[in-house]
């Protein structure tokens, strides 16, 4: 799991253009990087879309999500919603698992693995500054704006 002090680990995915994106592609800018379950469902929806929309109070920060949706499902998603920032498709939780984002979950009493809604406030350096792990759609919005107001 990643913690504040850690560096963001290595990557190399695809976003909803099918285009690679990399860790090196995101130094230079701050980056709030967000990880949820499945484009288009409700709760992500409006983490994303909240995200969106609180992007002015996000001090210039750059946002990126990620999730296991393949790249013509976050077009679609992207499209739909305006979503004015790339979303990565991380079909084999790879980078989701190495943030501790990927793990077990409930839901009518049957566990399965899937995604920890979470986020991560990153710095230019690539250096994690806030990491939120286990959070409401709500909630991340809230703090992630909170994180850059002080």
């Amino acid at each position: 799991m990643i913690e504040k002090g850690d560096q963001l680990p290595d990557f190399e995915l695809l976003n909803q253009n099918g285009e690679t994106v990399t860790k090196k592609d995101l130094t230079g800018s701050k980056v709030v990087l967000f990880a949820y379950p499945r484009a288009a469902t409700p709760g992500c929806t409006r983490q994303a879309c909240g995200l969106r929309d609180r992007m002015p109070d996000l001090d210039g920060a750059r946002v990126v999500g990620i999730s296991p949706d393949l790249p013509k499902a976050l077009k679609k998603w992207k499209e739909k919603e305006g979503l004015p920032y790339d979303l990565l498709s991380d079909p084999e939780h790879e980078l989701l698992e190495a943030l501790g984002a990927w793990g077990e979950k409930s839901m009518y009493g049957k566990k399965y693995m899937g995604v920890i809604r979470s986020h991560w406030v990153v710095g230019e350096n690539g250096e994690v500054l806030d990491a939120r792990v286990k959070v409401s759609p709500a909630k991340s919005v809230e703090l992630a704006a909170a994180y850059f107001s002080g």
